[in-house]
């Protein structure tokens, strides 16, 4: 099997509204980890939680990359193979240490993030997320979103208090239900999915979603092959739609790698010889 290789572009900025920039991202595709997050909290207290949190979970993962006995931080599930509840003990591991930091400092009471991971080990992508920030895949003229909004008004439109269409439009659209590091424990969501040659991921904090439509979206991706040209385009078109918010946006593409020239030559040296039937 061919692997897989990845080529992203990443952008964030502090929008036109906000002083100071509480969103963070970590993108290796050497690794193939993307995460973003999106702090909250007063007194800068929401950079302090984001960026604890972009600090711990590749740490955890190279880590436990090192020494698989490394225990996992919380239950496994069956379900999911290895690296998704390592990606999910990575999170909850980020959300105990800004949880104890909140107790320790004043200043950072109640401060907290929201992550978005996506790591690709082989084929298979693991996601774990909390809060608002988003992935999705763009599959072809398709842009599926992979994750759900753990907030008050995703809520309400699941349980059929809010129509869909309103959600972009009530008051209370960025009170979220679950974050890291808010409380002691946080329930992580997962999913997994195998990957395609040719695949996009896109990840984002809200800012960019608040003003830039799922259809605007799949066509920037669609207008160019270079992904930091796209995330640099998304960045400005939440600008240009008010910039009332930090935006972060990670664009990764996923194309089969080739083999080198003398994987080439051995696969045809030593490739079974054929038998003619007559």
């Amino acid at each position: 099997m061919h692997s897989l290789q990845l080529t992203y572009g990443a952008s964030s900025d502090v929008g036109l509204t906000r002083r100071h920039n509480e969103d963070r991202f970590h993108a290796d595709p050497s690794t193939g980890l993307f995460i973003v997050c999106d702090g909250m909290g007063g007194h800068r207290a929401g950079e302090v939680a984001s960026s604890r949190a972009i600090e711990i979970i590749p740490r955890h993962l190279a880590e436990s990359t090192a020494d698989p006995s490394l225990p996992l931080i919380g239950v496994s599930r069956p379900e999911f193979s290895t690296a998704t509840n390592r990606l999910a003990s990575a999170v909850r591991l980020a959300n105990h240490t800004v949880h104890q930091e909140a107790a320790r400092h004043a200043a950072y009471t109640g401060m907290g993030t929201t992550v978005v991971a996506a790591w690709l080990v082989g084929h298979v992508l693991s996601i774990a997320h909390v809060g608002d920030s988003r992935l999705y895949l763009i599959r072809g003229d398709l842009l599926h979103p992979l994750t759900d909004d753990h907030s008050l008004v995703q809520a309400q439109v699941q349980s059929g208090l809010l129509a869909a269409d309103d959600a972009e439009r009530v008051s209370h659209k960025h009170v979220l239900t679950r974050a890291v590091g808010v409380h002691a424990t946080v329930e992580v969501e997962l999913a997994e999915l195998p990957v395609l040659d040719g695949d996009t991921l896109l990840l984002c904090s809200d800012g960019l979603t608040a003003g830039v439509s799922a259809n605007t979206i799949l066509r920037v991706i669609h207008e160019s092959p270079d992904p930091q040209t796209v995330s640099d385009r998304l960045i400005a078109l939440s600008n240009a739609a008010g910039g009332t918010d930090n935006t972060t946006v990670i664009v990764a593409t996923l194309t089969r790698s080739k083999p080198g020239m003398w994987n080439r030559i051995r696969a045809h040296l030593f490739a079974a010889p054929t038998t003619d039937s007559y």
